[in-house]
């Protein structure tokens, strides 16, 4: 006896299609509108509610526009096709979901979307690394140029191993050094050799390829940004070594100066107005035509005082509120070290105070100390603090990495304990609940770098980043870029940071992009306050009396500036 055919007949199906219900039906419209409202009560607890409930009608048109324009360029920029175009163009690259980045970079900047991105007032840039912030093809053009800069080695660059991992140092000296050739094997360790007669020799193709080398000493390469089975240590390895190489390059009193222009115009440029770099320097700073290095940061401090204020009279500056740093101790030294640069750091707060806008501990957490080792240099600094008569509040990197209950993840878990205003990165953040509601409490701001998490390994694209679970519990975030110049970016500026996670998150759009950008002025450290006036101002926001209420309405003016450009430039 045969089974019953598992197939509808015609006449079956004509019976059982009756009773479907249709999308006009009352009960499934009922349901429809409760899904609706669950999802509006659940879109309530966002951080950017408020900042979406108060668009104003020129406001929410050009959302309505750069949701368009997002959906075209979703199906003509990112297609499955692309990605296979890419793949083929690209030698020992796989591609896989989240490498976009580093291998259509160039496709991105074409686009409406980056135009509109691109002009887009981002108001502060809260978390950047000071050495990786200007664009290298720039920057070597400058050291080439520069009168008496002479290069050193720690060994003859005459091996493949030597040129990928010595220890390079720029320097200046008045008498000219030609003698020696750094890449024979007959180099004496840290013997100066002038620079443009080194690059003019350089073995494999003259000063050309000598630019190509010093840039890939100096960045993250696109395959290693993408070759994923190495994992973190392995491309942070390479990231400590582009700093080792150009520190030594902006140094110097004249290419510094020449640095911090580019860096601010390339700021503006990019619709940021301002911005607190982290800033990790050892001491061994040049003044102009010196061959000795200066014993404190006064004259270094100088100079970055001078060239904001010479942007700010220029008419290239007009508008631009300045820059600010964040002093950031090396976390992987010893005690005394440590220590050291915390003293180095209350002896230029006292000097340079307006400069100073607070203290940070850096380098990759994994690999360096924890803030629960490094508590009692971190009670000595507040101990010292206090005694010198100095306030400078903490603006700590806590959750870079991708542990779960490691004692990494738990340096969130002290920053918050020792009152850090904001959280650099929070990546692992997104896995305590208990530490999302202390930080929406404590009102700290995460300063989220998505790029930079892409290429230091720590998710596999925007689409896997943390920040929109963040958003949507009702975490306070910015954008930042983190070190631009050495992974990718090549640009001060955030577009591409900006860029990624407006195409990459649905629900964000340019609702969600203007609120990270007001959170970014609002959570700025535009001037020394004590806790309570610094939670005053965050709290009050653009209706509060003092200097940070005024930038949010300055910003807030900028903001609907751009968005009646983007209904008369793009609207139907």
């Amino acid at each position: 006896m045969g089974s019953k055919p598992m197939t509808f007949t015609d006449q079956e199906w004509e019976d059982i299609s009756r009773g479907i219900p249709g999308e006009n039906d009352l009960f499934l419209q009922k349901y429809l509108e409760g899904r609706e409202a669950l999802i509006a009560q659940e879109d309530k607890q966002r951080s950017d509610a408020s900042f979406r409930q108060s668009l104003s009608p020129i406001a929410r048109r050009a959302c309505a526009v750069v949701q368009r324009i997002r959906d075209e360029e979703k199906k003509s920029v990112w297609t499955p096709q692309l990605e296979d175009a890419l793949a083929q163009n690209v030698e020992n690259i796989t591609v896989h979901p989240g490498m976009m980045f580093s291998l259509s970079k160039s496709r991105m900047e074409s686009t409406k979307l980056w135009r509109i991105v691109r002009r887009m007032p981002k108001g502060a840039l809260l978390h950047a690394h000071m050495d990786a912030m200007v664009d290298f093809d720039f920057l070597f053009d400058v050291l080439l140029e520069t009168p008496g800069m002479h290069i050193l080695s720690d060994r003859p660059l005459s091996t493949a191993a030597a040129l990928e991992d010595a220890a390079v140092k720029f320097r200046f000296l008045k008498e000219p050094r030609t003698k020696g050739n750094i890449w024979g094997a007959g180099y004496v360790a840290q013997w100066p050799i002038l620079l443009t007669h080194a690059a003019d020799e350089f073995p494999h193709g003259g000063r050309p390829a000598f630019l190509k080398w010093l840039y890939s000493r100096a960045t993250i390469s696109r395959t290693e940004a993408v070759e994923q089975h190495h994992g973190v240590d392995h491309v942070w390895r390479k990231f400590f070594t582009c700093f080792r190489v150009v520190n030594s390059i902006i140094h110097y009193e004249p290419i510094y100066r020449r640095f911090l222009r580019r860096l601010m115009s390339l700021l503006k440029a990019d619709g940021v107005n301002y911005a607190e770099l982290r800033f990790s320097w050892d001491l061994d700073y040049y003044r102009q035509d010196s061959e000795v290095p200066e014993g404190d940061y006064t004259a270094m401090m100088d100079v970055l005082d001078e060239e904001v204020k010479r942007f700010q009279a220029s008419e290239e500056g007009k508008g631009f509120w300045g820059l600010r740093t964040i002093w950031a101790t090396i976390r992987s030294q010893g005690t005394r070290a440590v220590v050291q640069d915390m003293d180095n750091c209350i002896t230029t707060k006292l000097t340079h105070p307006h400069l100073i806008a607070g203290y940070d501990l850096v380098g990759q957490e994994d690999l360096g100390r924890t803030h629960r080792d490094l508590l009692p240099e971190i009670m000595w600094f507040r101990k010292q603090c206090a005694e010198e008569g100095v306030d400078i509040p903490f603006f700590f990197h806590a959750g870079e990495c991708l542990g779960s209950g490691s004692d990494t993840d738990h340096n969130l878990f002290d920053a918050i304990l020792l009152g850090t205003r904001r959280i650099g990165h929070g990546f692992s953040l997104y896995k305590h609940p208990l530490l999302i509601d202390l930080v929406k409490e404590k009102r700290i701001l995460v300063e989220s770098c998505p790029i930079s998490n892409e290429v230091l390994r720590l998710c596999g694209s925007v689409m896997s980043h943390p920040l929109p679970a963040l958003l949507a519990r009702g975490v306070a975030c910015s954008l930042c870029n983190d070190d631009p110049a050495m992974l990718g970016q090549d640009t001060a500026g955030s577009t591409h940071d900006f860029w990624q996670a407006l195409q990459g998150w649905e629900n964000l759009g340019l609702a969600g992009l203007g609120s990270l950008a007001e959170n970014s002025v609002r959570w700025a450290a535009f001037e020394d306050q004590s806790s309570d006036a610094w939670s005053r101002d965050v709290r009050e926001a653009s209706v509060g009396s003092g200097l940070k209420a005024q930038r949010l309405k300055e910003w807030a003016v900028e903001w609907e500036r751009f968005c009646l450009w983007i209904v008369d430039e793009f609207g139907d």
